[in-house]
């Protein structure tokens, strides 16, 4: 997120003022227009790189206004090729898209993201694992190694809004 704390600090200097620069964009904008899913992801790249635990390669940070601060730690582990907004941002930002779960066509072109269930691939030791049963194994897996907790997070926004959806408005408007 563009006000997470660690931006700065992540980020050499040589990329300071194109992350300030996004992070002055990204402030004018509402949490509803972040949250708007049909809207063209942005971003910029901090210049740094996190380690992935599972298998020890590179992956670049990016702040981007479609990652909240209220939402999680306000850093996430993006997934392109199984999760739609993160394949928007990398195929707009020419990204690699690595497919963590078989959908049995690995050899075509994604044009989406696949958000089914299948066999893990490109996931070290959990390749051929069942995707609903290996979520569970790398939560343990991480938290074996003490690089990782599993943690169950509750997103109640607009409670009195979203019953209005069931239940109707109380009020007509």
């Amino acid at each position: 997120a563009p006000e997470h704390p660690l931006v700065e600090t992540i980020t050499p200097q040589d990329q300071q003022q194109a992350v300030q620069d996004y992070i002055l964009v990204a402030g004018r904008k509402t949490a509803i227009e972040r949250e708007d899913n049909t809207r063209e992801k942005t971003g910029v790249f901090t210049g740094a790189c996190a380690i992935n635990p599972v298998n020890g390669e590179k992956v670049p940070i990016w702040v981007s206004d479609y990652v909240l601060m209220t939402y999680g730690t306000g850093a996430i582990m993006a997934v392109p090729a199984h999760d739609t907004r993160d394949f928007e941002f990398a195929t707009k930002f020419d990204l690699p898209i690595v497919r963590v779960i078989s959908a049995g066509d690995e050899d075509a072109k994604m044009t989406e993201a696949y958000l089914g269930e299948g066999l893990m691939m490109n996931s070290g030791p959990f390749n051929g694992i069942e995707s609903a049963t290996a979520k569970a194994k790398v939560i343990d897996w991480l938290e074996e190694k003490g690089i990782g907790e599993r943690q169950v997070n509750f997103r109640l926004r607009d409670w009195c809004i979203s019953r209005q959806r069931y239940w109707g408005p109380p009020i007509p408007m």
